[in-house]
């Protein structure tokens, strides 16, 4: 008794109820009991106002399980570390090891775009008779036997034709079949240009695929004084501890300035180009393979520290000849993660092994993701990618069929058949860096001849050409402050129970406490149905 209330019947307290709650309206339902008119009125305002109640409630808890998010933007300014930079001077080597192989190589692309389209390139294309061809001697690696690799003659490009809208096409293309041979088609493309340079890497990677592996080629690459001139950041030299050296198979010796992020001399304090990276490039094509790339100058790329740079997708080529000015800005993305969107801290909690040795990032996972697959389904991998432990690059002479295993992988891939994209989330941190450039003709007709004097006299210059095999290149921050975007939850928790309070309020005008007396009228009438129940159950035994 001291701790429910006892009444006569349901209906005493229900009228107790109704005069004490907190919940207007309650009252009308008892005090109009001689106009039925008005209790029914009431009792029907009373429910449809419980109606719209909870189906706001329902709506605010759908999107509260949605989990939407909003972006906030925050302006920030204060010091900063310089990003990394990755220049490659497009000039891939022709090692000793696959020289003849490349060499070979060049007389098919002849042949094949005599008969295609009547040229004669070999004079002025490919060099055959130049003598002066840098060859990468390879030796000092190790007894390295010739391999039994052939060429292989079975994927000669050809001319096709078919129908379409009852108009002629023409493309150029080579074929690739399956082991077997019964399942065939045609990579074709409707530019010749583009047929002959896909066709030409094929062969390529199935070349180079006989040198070890890549990660030891650049120990024996030239010093970074052979492709930078001069280096300065911030007014001071560069230091040989400021960069990290490798090769990459198409787009050749490539350096990277501020790897790490870490040493205190690349922290930028001051926006403009006098505080930027100042580099003068040697961009010479003596050595370079013309099928492999069309492309003069030098690819130059701006990322984060500790990031393998994917310059086939990412990055810009520089102009010999001229003064290019680059001004980056910075912009940092932190997305929230778990229920609100997929995204990982630093890819330990992906499914995807990452073949690269650096920081997590989506290409570094979409590659390893594919290369995984690839070894599981062709056999072997894609040269461009690093290896897992106990797998081989492909090499046609070994797996006939690599090559339409592969390109029938990397077209689900694009069309994001493959569930690498669904393995492989973006960064929960990402740091951006938009790029604005300017240029100028460098050095200018009447500055020419003494550069070329300063250069020749401190790094040994030796060209004459006319500006052709040289360029500037200066990166700087346009503005030290950076732009901040964040997600956050649309609706917290917080959020969500203040907006149950304000329905509560407009449809009830009452509080929690009045949640309260509901939960302790329901339980009066739980105990009050029990003990009715007890009563009968006592009269029917004492009658019995």
């Amino acid at each position: 008794e001291g701790l429910i209330e006892f009444y006569d019947s349901f209906k005493d307290m229900f009228e107790f109820f109704c005069k004490n709650t907190t919940i207007h309206g309650t009252i009308r339902l008892v005090c109009s009991g001689s106009n039925r008119m008005k209790t029914a009125f009431w009792t029907l305002l009373l429910l449809a106002s419980f109606g719209m109640l909870y189906w706001q409630f329902a709506l605010m808890f759908s999107q509260y399980w949605a989990y939407p998010v909003v972006l906030t933007m925050s302006m920030h300014s204060e010091p900063k570390m310089f990003p990394a930079i990755t220049i490659c001077n497009l000039d891939p080597y022709r090692f000793e090891l696959v020289s003849e192989h490349l060499v070979q190589l060049d007389r098919m692309a002849e042949e094949s775009i005599t008969f295609l389209y009547g040229i004669n390139t070999s004079a002025r294309l490919f060099h055959m008779n130049d003598g002066n061809i840098h060859v990468k001697d390879l030796s000092s690696m190790g007894n390295l036997s010739r391999s039994g690799f052939k060429l292989s003659q079975n994927f000669s490009l050809l001319r096709t034709t078919d129908l379409r809208s009852g108009k002629k096409h023409s493309s150029v293309g080579f074929r690739l079949c399956n082991a077997t041979g019964g399942n065939c088609f045609y990579k074709t493309y409707s530019s010749g240009m583009d047929a002959i340079l896909e066709w030409y890497r094929f062969h390529y990677m199935n070349i180079m695929s006989q040198l070890p592996v890549i990660i030891n080629i650049s120990d024996h690459e030239e010093q970074i004084e052979d492709m930078v001139y001069s280096c300065q950041y911030d007014g001071e030299p560069c230091r040989p501890s400021d960069y990290v050296h490798f090769h990459h198979p198409v787009f050749g010796s490539c350096y990277t300035f501020n790897s790490k992020g870490t040493d205190p001399f690349w922290t930028a304090t001051k926006p403009g180009i006098p505080y930027g990276l100042s580099l003068i490039l040697k961009a010479e094509q003596k050595d370079h393979i013309p099928l492999l790339s069309t492309v003069a100058g030098v690819k130059v790329m701006i990322h984060n520290h500790n990031q393998t740079p994917f310059l086939e997708h990412e990055g810009f080529d520089i102009r010999p000849g001229i003064a290019t000015t680059i001004g980056i800005q910075q912009d940092e993305v932190n997305r929230l993660g778990g229920n609100y969107g997929k995204c990982t801290t630093n890819g330990d909690d992906v499914d995807v092994k990452l073949l690269y040795n650096n920081s997590y990032t989506l290409q570094a996972c979409l590659h390893s993701c594919f290369q995984h697959i690839m070894v599981q389904k062709c056999g072997c991998g894609y040269y461009y990618y690093p290896l897992p432990p106990g797998a081989e690059y492909c090499d046609y002479n070994k797996q006939p069929a690599w090559g339409h295993c592969f390109y029938q992988l990397y077209n689900r891939l694009r069309n994001h058949h493959l569930n690498c994209f669904d393995q492989c989330p973006k960064p929960c941190r990402e740091n951006l860096y938009k790029v604005s450039a300017g240029t100028a003709k460098w050095p200018s007709a009447k500055s020419q001849d003494w550069v070329r004097q300063a250069l020749r006299h401190q790094n040994g210059y030796n060209s004459t050409s006319n500006r052709s095999d040289i360029a500037k290149v200066t990166i700087f921050y346009k503005q030290l402050n950076y732009q901040s975007v964040n997600e956050s939850p649309l609706l917290s928790e917080n959020l969500l129970l203040s907006s149950m309070g304000s329905q509560w309020s407009l449809w009830f005008g009452s509080s929690v406490l009045s949640v309260v007396e509901m939960f302790e009228l329901l339980i009066d009438t739980l105990v009050l149905s029990l003990l009715f129940c007890y009563q009968r159950l006592r009269s029917k035994k004492t009658l019995r």
